[in-house]
């Protein structure tokens, strides 16, 4: 399942929502994002050159707010960089880049970001709304919304199919369970206390594994003709980038699994992208 692909159709629907907009005259300026940025973490970097590049790509703007020296900003520093981005009429969407420094408690700060420019879909609110069904979804976070994309664009059945989703972080593994539920899935939730894991796994019909654990899904641990979508990344033992899947291993049984990279990966930030436009959209409808 070629990650790539299914972004470039995304994008295709979010460039054209976003002309039909500017035609209807629903927007007035052009959608912006933040993106705040604690620390110089270089994953976090990689991953914000793949935002902007798709800001850039669609049109949209953007504002990196760097703040370099990590241990010069307590929590409340932070929380009131978010405050005030939340009351610019200019911004429509605010991201926090994970992870934060050790000395700052995510959860408060995500707690910070103004629900209706939360378009990474990780604040209460957000999550309380992915919670209820697929009818209340708004912003959702968008790795699981990438993953449910993916499955849609190759027509993998999800009502009905008995999933196992491998982590439960908030970022993936928990989102990704809640949107496969609310669509009629069966799911079973693992962590790092389940006992049998493999057992759990080979019952599935879809795997999907969000850990950040360099190949520990083997070609034993899955079903003859399941699919598997590969959420983590990592370096493996020779230093080179995988998933948490063994890819080459695996590939041969199952019926459709996504690689890392070139995955989910190009779909969080398509997703974020879409996210963009429609807070954008309800922003500027309310200004």
């Amino acid at each position: 399942m070629d990650g790539k692909v299914v972004a470039e159709a995304i994008y295709t629907e979010i460039s054209a929502q976003h002309k039909r907009a500017i035609t209807d005259g629903k927007l007035n300026r052009k959608p912006k994002l933040v993106i705040v940025l604690i620390g110089n973490n270089e994953a976090s970097l990689i991953y914000i050159r793949q935002k902007i590049k798709a800001c850039e790509k669609l049109g949209f703007d953007y504002l990196l707010d760097h703040h370099r020296q990590a241990n010069a900003l307590g929590e409340k520093d932070v929380i009131e960089i978010i405050r005030k981005h939340n009351a610019d009429n200019g911004v429509d969407g605010i991201i926090v880049q994970m992870p934060l420094p050790a000395h700052l408690d995510k959860t408060r700060v995500i707690r910070a970001i103004a629900p209706e420019k939360d378009v990474d879909g990780l604040t209460p609110v957000s999550y309380g709304e992915t919670t209820l069904g697929v009818e209340f979804e708004r912003f959702a976070p968008c790795t699981a919304k990438g993953v449910v994309k993916m499955l849609e664009h190759y027509r993998v059945p999800i009502s009905g199919s008995r999933v196992t989703v491998v982590g439960s972080g908030i970022i993936a593994g928990k989102p990704i369970a809640l949107m496969l539920a609310n669509r009629k899935a069966t799911v079973t939730i693992c962590n790092s206390k389940t006992r049998d894991l493999a057992e759990l796994t080979r019952q599935a019909e879809i795997v999907v594994v969000a850990v950040g654990s360099a190949k520990m899904i083997g070609a034993d641990m899955v079903a003859e003709g399941a699919v598997v979508v590969d959420v983590g990344i990592s370096r493996d033992g020779l230093d080179k980038i995988s998933g948490d899947v063994d890819f080459d291993g695996v590939y041969g049984k199952v019926k459709l699994i996504s690689p890392v990279p070139g995955g989910v990966g190009k779909l969080t930030v398509a997703c974020l992208m879409e996210n963009l436009l429609l807070a954008a959209l309800r922003h500027q409808s309310v200004d």
